[in-house]
């Protein structure tokens, strides 16, 4: 389907609600576990993060790195990423505004599965990272869970549509470009020189997302996630987190 809306368009409208459900629950729990994923990557290093929206996972980033930059395309977003850090540009993920080899690691976290120049922009990571350095990539998972619930559950109200629309004037998550990928297809747009070092799973046996909201089911929940990663059921994440390094 051809989506409605640019990316930039898309995340501007986003940006005043984005945060509101953000900090607890699920989306605070992927948060956390993605940080997780990429914890002894960054401690001491350079770090880049392509896609920073609002600054929340970069925020929990910098205490760990030596260095720590953000990237995003949205004005919006980053209006309120630099009240919690400051480096970071408004800039597209195909033309990162940094020289080769800045950066020790480049991130990426629920963004790619939004950019249909996939390809394109992993290598323009893989670019800014030194030789040796490490690329942690999130896909979305075409055989989870997850993606079964999207497919069966109509589309989820994000924000107001400026100016009115012609349904409702709002904004959905269908107003934006979404792609969904088997494990295979997500190595594959690794470039040359870049090997996958390990796989990571997110939301793997988690039926609903409200369920994060519940304090005690929510945190066994949340225990559970994270057992299942150090199983081969990892495989079956909604998002799956590559981390690759280059030669």
């Amino acid at each position: 389907m051809t989506p409605r809306l640019d990316n930039r368009t898309y995340y501007d409208a986003m940006a005043g609600g984005y945060e509101r459900e953000r900090h607890r629950g699920y989306h605070a729990f992927l948060d956390r576990v993605e940080v997780e994923t990429v914890a002894d990557l960054v401690r001491g290093a350079d770090v880049l993060e392509v896609g920073c929206g609002t600054g929340l996972i970069l925020r929990r980033l910098a205490p760990l790195a030596r260095r720590v930059a953000g990237v995003d395309l949205s004005a919006g977003m980053l209006r309120q990423a630099r009240e919690r850090v400051p480096a970071v540009v408004q800039a597209s993920a195909l033309a990162l505004p940094f020289p080769d080899r800045s950066f020790d690691v480049a991130v990426s976290f629920k963004v790619l599965a939004h950019i249909p120049e996939v390809r394109a922009v992993v290598a323009e990571m893989a670019r800014v990272v030194r030789p040796g350095g490490y690329l942690a990539l999130e896909f979305y998972n075409r055989h989870s869970l997850r993606a079964l619930v999207k497919r069966l559950k109509p589309p989820s109200p994000i924000a107001p549509r400026e100016g009115g629309g012609r349904d409702g004037a709002i904004v959905s998550d269908a107003d934006v470009f979404t792609r969904y990928d088997s494990l295979a297809e997500a190595v594959s747009y690794l470039p040359d020189g870049v090997e996958v070092v390990r796989v990571h799973g997110i939301r793997i046996a988690l039926p609903a997302a409200f369920l994060m909201k519940v304090p005690v089911l929510g945190a066994a929940l949340g225990w559970q996630e994270r057992l299942l990663d150090r199983t081969p059921l990892r495989r079956f994440g909604g998002f799956l987190v590559l981390v690759a390094r280059l030669s």
